[in-house]
């Protein structure tokens, strides 16, 4: 399986520029935006490590996709995400997070399912390379 977070993670993977056009929209809805990377992007994994600090100040597009492109220079095969908060009732409220780059060698989940007493299922995801 492919790893999923996120909007858009069923579809096939984003060019910069439908990235850049997903930045305009959540600039123009005055959510900032965060850039957020891991080498573990197993689903359980919540806490990624931050880009920088949140951009919330940022108007424009262009300086969020420089943020991207050096954050890709600097972590060539880990996962970056993109996470837009809209902070207008006072506290930050993530609105939309997606992937913006992958690793070339993407490591493969495996689920496996165990049933157990009754009729109860357990599930473990495992990831290989």
């Amino acid at each position: 399986m492919k790893v999923t977070q996120g909007c858009f993670s069923f579809l096939p993977d984003l060019s910069d520029d439908q990235i850049a056009q997903q930045i305009e929209y959540c600039l123009k809805q005055e959510w900032s935006i965060g850039i957020e990377y891991t080498d573990d992007a197993h689903p359980r994994n919540t806490y990624w490590e931050m880009w920088g600090n949140p951009m919330f100040d940022l108007k424009d597009a262009a300086g969020v996709m420089m943020e991207i492109r050096e954050c890709r220079k600097a972590n060539p095969d880990q996962y970056i995400r993109l996470n837009a908060f809209d902070s207008t009732r006072g506290w930050e409220t993530v609105r939309t997070s997606f992937i913006v780059t992958r690793p070339k060698n993407e490591p493969k989940l495996d689920m496996t399912r165990q049933d157990v007493r009754s009729r109860t299922m357990n599930y473990q995801m495992s990831s290989r390379r």
